[in-house]
Formats: structure tokens, C-alpha cells, sequence
């Protein structure tokens, strides 16, 4: 997990691609809310500033150009409090987006006898990881949201 310092240091892709063919912005659109950043504007996106962020940022600026598009990667800080706060408010409110569909998709698979949860809690697992990896500010419901997997493969799964 990234920790935001002091310093709210944040790291931002500006980008731009052709329209078509439209498989590479699909394909970047996938690989940045894989990553959780946060739609800053049409064109700009962010992630809290480490060396991680900026590699991934970097990595997907080279695909950009190889694509025939621009891309460039900045390090930089809000200047006000108020932009600070509604990026992490937008990274934060995304992982609790995707935890509460996790909590809610395991206590559906609970509720269904035919479910087949052995496979279920596998995915689940797999899905929870992923969200934790970019959960950077401790969304609520990270915990509640492992609390309902476990649940599940204790209830379902054989030990």
C-alpha cells in the first residue's frame, strides 16, 4: 500500500490516442482502473506518487507513443487542500466501490445452496487481492469485505 506523506505528492499520465483503432485506449482504460487511478479530467489520471506508481505510469506512456498516441508522466501536488482531499476522496471511494461488491457477491454465493463456492471463494480471493493492491488510502469496507469471503469459505468449504 502506498502511504500519502506530507509532502501529497501524486503521480499523473497525461495522454491522448487515436480513435481508432480503438482496441489500445480500451486497453488502457483496463490497465489504469486495474492500477485504481483516479479520472483527474478526459486525459488525465493519477496515482499517489511512488517509485511503483510511476514505473506503471511510465510503462503505459511507452504504449501510448508505440500506439501513435502522446503520453507524459508528472510527479506533482495539488495546490489546495481541497484537490488533495478529493483525490484521495475518489481513490478511497473506488476500492469501496469494489469491496462492496465483493461483500455482496459473497453473501449471494452464502445464500445459494447449488452455488458452487469452492471455485467462488478461489475468485473471490483472487479478487479481494487485487482491490487491496490498489486500496491506498484503507477504504471502510476492505476489512468487511475479507470478513465475508472468509465467511463464505468457512461456511461452504470443505477444511
Amino acid at each position: 500500500m502506498v502511504t500519502q506523506s506530507d509532502n501529497d505528492e501524486w503521480a499523473f499520465l497525461l495522454h491522448r490516442l487515436p480513435r481508432e483503432p480503438s482496441a489500445p485506449r480500451i486497453s488502457l482504460w483496463r490497465a489504469v482502473r486495474r492500477l485504481g487511478a483516479v479520472l483527474v479530467a478526459d486525459g488525465l489520471v493519477a496515482l499517489p506518487a511512488s517509485s511503483r506508481t510511476v514505473e506503471h505510469f511510465e510503462w503505459l506512456a511507452a504504449g501510448i507513443r508505440e500506439n501513435g498516441g502522446e503520453a507524459s508522466v508528472w510527479r506533482a501536488r495539488p495546490t489546495t487542500r481541497r484537490d488533495a482531499d478529493r483525490l484521495v476522496r475518489q481513490s478511497r471511494e473506488s476500492a469501496e466501490d469494489e469491496y462492496r461488491a465483493l461483500m455482496d457477491e459473497a453473501l449471494a454465493k452464502a445464500l445459494d445452496p447449488g452455488a458452487d463456492s469452492t471455485r467462488a471463494v478461489r475468485r473471490l480471493r483472487r479478487q479481494l487481492h487485487a482491490v487491496s493492491t490498489r486500496d491506498f488510502f484503507n477504504a471502510p469496507s476492505a476489512s468487511k469485505a475479507r470478513e465475508a469471503v472468509e465467511s463464505l469459505s468457512r461456511a461452504k468449504v470443505p477444511a
